[in-house]
């Protein structure tokens, strides 16, 4: 779903899983609600201190759910998790030098819904050279995310820098009806997902706008030809939340075998 990893596969073309995402939808379609967990891979050539060539996501797909609904379950598990982390391992927290009460207003919810257009906005207005249909860079979601003390969603984001499969905001034809989490402190997405799209030509046409080859994505049009629903998902990076839960230097401190452009083994 975004630049892929090129592999080969037994004398075949391959490529290493993105996201497992699209055959998540088709788990969503015959059970309802369902989850992937399991590594993905990167093909990007990221330096950075919140990015791996290989990393964990955990992923949910919910037949018969809009956009805001998948964000109140976000919130509802986000806030969740951080609560159980405080309960039962508080001690670990303070070895590792975490100071818990950093933490506890993330279990109160009530995580702000941020549009795009107000993130620009407040990053134009922070003297940052940044315009409307721009991504953020790791240095815009770390201003983002230190004007909140709990983590922040920034929603509904251009159609320019989104994926081919996301449902546009039918009040503004410009946007997906989409969303990140962003994590406070400084360490930028943790979470993200979207409301899908469900319509068959509309679909057809935003793969074929993104210039990809249809017949690859057939089955993924059969899941709406026979008889889909309106549904939504998002991804959580699991070592980018254990980063930021642990308040660790590095993302790579999270994995026990972090894989980066430089490092393959072991």
């Amino acid at each position: 779903t975004t630049q892929l990893f090129h592999v080969e596969y037994f004398n075949n073309d391959a490529y290493l899983s993105q996201s497992g995402q699209l055959y998540g939808e088709a788990g969503a379609m015959a059970y309802g609600k369902i989850f992937t967990f399991g590594p993905t891979f990167r093909a990007e050539e990221s330096k950075g201190r919140r990015h791996m060539t290989e990393f964990w996501m955990m992923e949910p797909e919910m037949a018969w759910m809009h956009q805001d609904e998948s964000l109140d379950i976000q919130e509802r598990y986000l806030a969740y998790m951080v609560k159980q982390v405080l309960e039962n391992n508080e001690y670990e927290l303070r070895i590792l030098g975490r100071d818990p009460e950093k933490l506890r207003p993330t279990t109160e919810g009530n995580f702000t819904r941020l549009p795009y257009d107000d993130a620009i906005k407040m990053l134009q207005e922070a003297g940052r050279d940044i315009k409307w249909g721009d991504d953020f860079g790791a240095p815009d979601e770390g201003y983002i995310s230190e004007q909140f003390d709990r983590p922040v969603f920034i929603v509904n984001y251009p159609t320019t820098i989104k994926p081919f499969y996301m449902k546009k905001n039918p009040d503004n034809p410009k946007e997906y009806l989409c969303a990140d989490v962003i994590a406070p402190e400084g360490y930028g997405e943790i979470f993200g997902g979207s409301e899908r799209e469900g319509n068959y030509e509309i679909l057809k046409k935003q793969i074929e706008g993104a210039r990809l080859n249809l017949e690859d994505y057939q089955w993924y049009l059969d899941l709406r030809k026979f008889g889909g629903v309106p549904h939504s998902g998002f991804g959580m990076g699991f070592e980018r939340t254990i980063a930021w839960i642990c308040k660790l230097d590095h993302i790579r401190e999270a994995i026990p075998f972090p894989r980066l452009i430089n490092r393959m083994q072991p």
